[in-house]
């Protein structure tokens, strides 16, 4: 299944309160039960003022939708074509 990075801009993202985080994961979980099993939240990175989220989906479209209904932002989505690490380089 294809593989995506959201990028979600949130000013003040990296202030949210371990509540506050808790409150958006519970909201997008609640939306993924509804959207069913092919769509996957993987992680989340949270920075300053953005949040980068992985999720396994079938199209960018589903991806899509899932912010729509859970409200968050969906600035960018980049499904990603190739994976790399340090075992690579051997």
């Amino acid at each position: 299944m294809p593989k995506f990075i959201i990028e979600r801009e949130i000013a003040g993202a990296g202030k949210l309160t371990a509540i506050d985080l808790q409150g958006v994961a519970a909201k997008s979980c609640s939306v993924l039960r509804a959207l069913g099993p092919q769509i996957q939240w993987v992680e989340s990175f949270v920075t300053d003022d953005k949040i980068y989220c992985v999720y396994n989906a079938p199209d960018e479209a589903l991806v899509r939708e899932h912010a729509r209904q859970g409200g968050f932002p969906a600035n960018r989505v980049s499904q990603v074509r190739s994976r790399i690490d340090p075992v690579s380089a051997e």
